[in-house]
């Protein structure tokens, strides 16, 4: 088979990797990709905002599969265009896709399904949000409607906070806000693959979002994870299919708009059970560099079961051992950063056992790993514990010389805190 996926992040190398081990491929391309997923791909300077020139491609190379790995393509309608000239594409569709690209649509969903998530109200006035804000109090969650790669939710601690957020948001001409109740829990991330009717549950994971040790500084798009998550328990797993993932996938049938792909709930664990907090239309970074290390069976057939609707006698076989990713990031992240810095030590750090490395924001320089992006390299390990991959990614980090990089150095301290406990 010849496949050609489209991203340049840690997410996509991890795919990469993992479709790489594929005896059902042929050949891989990726457009853009990085300095990372050039080892394992062919990356080609396709223009992916130019439906066209990918379909072009397409044809000319006779490909016979389009993953996809960001959310702004399949928000844009990349899967539509490339079906209605007959090839196949891993994703949702544009209508589908708005389970992530619209916050508020979701929680319609939500609200006429009984699907239970966090009670809210939508906004497109600033001075209205306010006012329900100074009606619930704090702490309360203010999230932009649209994609924010992330980080377009602010947990408000104080109602000063949630005002200013309201403020920085409708600065945006055209903006809308989702204003919600603050849940108190475990996060976790759960990953299902779709085919429109059926739905094959993948692991979860444990994101770090906050840019700190101990949960502190801003949001970002993912600091580090780890899979499996320990809250993330049997009985968990199955009230969140039965309550939350299948009366979503029926609800978007009925509406007309089947959900095929990846769908990644993020789940707030409450004492009342799962609750949903947001939908991703894609696989999440970085959860996927756990889920592909911890993924025993091959992926190619399970992307190919999705698109083709013949997930229902499908299964996937999982590694027991756990995984940990670590995220190195331009200092500055999630503000301002600089590119072009010299990375050093790669090799080095890729020896230590059980140790991958999946590149995020890089790019080659004759011989050179040069920083490109603001999250740049996950660092990730596998062994017997959470305590033991997390010695491991850590010492592969030493390993790293890259003095204007830097990373939380507490990723999975609540699987640790279980195992010592």
């Amino acid at each position: 088979m010849n496949i050609l996926l489209i991203g340049s992040g840690g997410r996509e190398h991890a795919l990469a990797w993992k479709m790489a081990a594929s005896p059902l491929l042929s050949k891989l391309w990726c457009a853009p990709g990085n300095a990372g997923i050039a080892q394992d791909a062919e990356c080609v300077a396709l223009d992916v905002v130019d439906h066209a020139a990918v379909v072009d491609f397409c044809k000319a190379n006779k490909v016979d599969l389009v993953v996809v790995g960001p959310e702004a393509p399949l928000a844009a309608g990349i899967v539509d265009d490339l079906a209605k000239v007959g090839i196949k594409a891993f994703g949702p569709s544009k209508a589908a896709s708005q389970l992530e690209s619209s916050k508020g649509f979701t929680k319609d969903i939500c609200k006429a399904n009984n699907i239970p998530t966090a009670a809210y109200e939508r906004f497109r006035d600033g001075e209205a949000a306010k006012a329900y804000i100074r009606r619930q109090g704090a702490p309360i969650v203010v999230k932009a409607d649209g994609l924010a790669a992330g980080k377009g939710v602010v947990v408000a601690m104080t109602l000063a906070e949630a005002e200013a957020a309201v403020e920085a948001l409708f600065a945006t001409p055209g903006a809308e806000a989702v204003v919600e109740e603050f849940m108190e829990g475990e996060e976790a991330s759960f990953f299902v693959l779709c085919d429109g009717e059926n739905a094959l549950p993948l692991v979860a994971a444990q994101d770090h979002k906050r840019a700190f040790d101990g949960e502190k500084g801003p949001n970002t798009g993912g600091m580090g994870a780890y899979s499996p998550a320990p809250v993330f328990t049997d009985a968990i797993r199955e009230r969140t299919m039965t309550e939350i993932i299948l009366p979503t996938l029926r609800a978007m049938k009925a509406m007309g708009m089947p959900y095929k792909g990846v769908l990644f709930a993020g789940l707030m664990i409450t004492k009342d059970g799962p609750k949903l907090i947001e939908y991703n239309a894609r696989f999440g970074d970085p959860e996927t560099q756990v889920l592909m290390i911890r993924l025993m069976s091959d992926l190619v057939p399970a992307l190919l079961a999705s698109v083709d609707g013949e997930l229902k006698h499908f299964d996937l076989r999982w590694h027991p051992e756990p995984a940990l990713t670590v995220v190195m990031a331009a200092k500055g992240y999630p503000g301002d950063y600089s590119r072009g810095t010299v990375i050093e030590g790669l090799g080095e750090a890729a020896k230590v056992e059980g140790v991958e490395i999946f590149h995020a924001g890089t790019k080659a320089d004759g011989d050179k790993i040069l920083a490109n992006g603001g999250r740049v390299l996950n660092v990730t390990a596998t062994a017997k514990t959470v305590s033991d991959a997390q010695r491991r990614a850590y010492a592969a980090i030493d390993r790293i010389r890259w003095p204007e990089g830097f990373c939380r150095r507490d990723i999975g301290w609540q699987a640790v805190k279980r195992e010592r406990e």
